[in-house]
């Protein structure tokens, strides 16, 4: 199949997009620069919210297999136990919120389940192939990638620029990236061992007078690995050595011996936006439109989500290019602009209160993403379209246990018929059509029943409601 649509970078973002292309059957090329693929645990924060669009994409299953929940934190001023904190309040499940916790695995760990995902799809990253440049008219993108020693060049629909904060497709369409980067805090980042510690735990390590400038070691699933986050002074690098000093000294120890560093990186507040993610035939995602601290755990999970509300509308945009597809791809910078400028906020507080010694700035549930709306304006509806559209248990014709979460996995829309509610004519392209019965019922066919009308608390429905559930478990309607 020739490619509609060339994604420059494979990193969480990219990938995801190009697997919610690939499954509409849009082709699709997604290449990087790298050599060989990223092998640290950088962004290993998986929100809640990142949780259902890894649900919806088929590769849940693997995500909780191979991670695990946050550690808690034991905490040691001058060496001495002082006490055990958590990154986030521990939630219990429910119905609407099945995944309500944080999950740790490490960026290197997603970005493979993520490949082996798109695989199936009979699409694979290529290394060592570089976008060199691209020119853009309002048919489509010519690019030229640089690999093998020889350029070759490639003409498209549509380019997206997964490509990170040094975006050579934004800089090329001269976007401007608003934001700053602090030079007054370098942070040293990276992957490292300490066999004598319990991997069960994570370790917080700091002098009384500076509680907050420790050194924090937080166990990574999968082997004896701990992702490891320390203020760098003066001029030090990121190396071993300097990692030993510091633990030595903060610790009071002499008996952790790190070894095995295989990624560091040093860090810097870098906060930026770009003034915009689509110019005509391109567009941005990811790292490449906005740059995140480490703080409250947002980058990737941003990132992937932007994917998630790309793919399918460009997939919709290249089955039906009528007039309205421009105003759904002008969309996604409305909706996902506006999320990343609030979330990008929430992330500057949490920094702040951290480096002013906040212990609870951590503990936000905003974090989580789960209360992302893409309403147009402030609804009066207890719930409206912009929300995202929570589960809900449901039983089938043959009793057998059924959620919501079952009903919109894929890369359809969904309409839910609450009762008799006669369908909408016309369905939406790619819909699928489910009644939901009340209580009491009998199903037949494809009918389902809202076994404990969790479903219609969960959604505030009646009998007769009709509501349309977007391909990104977004709401797009709700009609009486």
């Amino acid at each position: 199949m020739n490619p509609q649509v060339l994604i420059a970078g494979a990193g969480p973002t990219g990938l995801t997009l190009a697997i919610e292309l690939a499954r509409r059957g849009v082709g699709v090329r997604i290449v990087d620069k790298a050599e060989e693929y990223f092998a640290g645990s950088r962004g290993d924060g998986i929100q809640p919210r990142t949780l259902e669009v890894f649900d919806d994409l088929g590769v849940l299953d693997a995500v909780l297999a191979q991670g695990q929940p946050q550690a808690p934190l034991q905490v040691f001023i001058s060496g001495e136990f002082a006490m055990q904190r958590r990154m986030s309040e521990w939630r219990e499940p429910t119905p609407e919120v099945p995944h309500p916790n944080p999950w740790v695995l490490g960026q290197a760990d997603t970005e493979r389940v993520l490949r082996e995902r798109l695989a199936e799809f009979g699409v694979r990253v290529e290394l060592s192939t570089a976008l060199a440049e691209f020119t853009a008219d309002d048919a489509g993108v010519t690019a030229v990638l640089e690999h093998d020693g020889r350029s070759e060049s490639l003409r498209v629909d549509y380019l997206v620029g997964a490509d990170g904060g040094r975006s050579l497709v934004r800089k090329t369409l001269g976007i401007e990236f608003q934001g700053s980067t602090d030079e007054s805090i370098r942070m040293l980042l990276g992957d490292v061992r300490a066999d004598i510690l319990d991997h069960d735990l994570g370790y917080w390590f700091a002098e009384p007078d500076r509680p907050m400038e420790g050194l924090a070691l937080m166990p990574l699933p999968g082997g004896r690995k701990y992702q490891f986050a320390a203020p760098l002074s003066g001029e030090a690098e990121a190396s071993l050595e300097v990692l030993q000093e510091y633990i030595t000294r903060l610790s009071r120890r002499d008996d952790i011996v790190l070894s095995d560093l295989t990624w560091s990186t040093v860090w810097r507040p870098n906060i930026r936006l770009a003034q915009r993610y689509r110019d005509g035939r391109v567009l941005l995602a990811g790292d490449a439109a906005h740059v995140h601290p480490p703080t409250g755990g947002q980058g990737l999970n941003t990132g992937v989500q932007d994917a998630h509300n790309l793919g399918w509308k460009l997939a919709a945009a290249l089955r039906d290019p009528a007039a309205d597809s421009e105003a759904l791809l002008d969309s996604y910078e409305s909706e996902r602009r506006t999320v990343a400028a609030r979330v990008l906020g929430l992330s500057t507080e949490l920094l702040d209160r951290t480096v002013k010694g906040d212990p609870d700035a951590m503990d936000r549930e905003g974090t989580h993403q789960l209360d992302i709306s893409y309403r147009a304006t402030d609804a009066a509806a207890e719930f409206a379209a912009g929300d995202r559209a929570p589960d809900a248990p449901l039983v089938d014709s043959n009793d057998k246990p059924v959620r919501l979460f079952d009903v919109f996995r894929g890369p359809h829309a969904t309409l839910l018929l609450f009762g008799d509610a006669p369908a909408e004519d016309p369905i939406p392209a790619d819909t699928r059509v489910v009644r939901l019965l009340a209580p009491g019922s009998t199903a037949a066919g494809a009918e389902l029943v809202d076994a404990d009308a969790h479903a219609r608390r969960a959604y505030h429905a009646t009998e007769g409601t009709r509501i349309l559930i977007r391909p990104d478990g977004y709401v797009g309607f709700i009609r009486n």
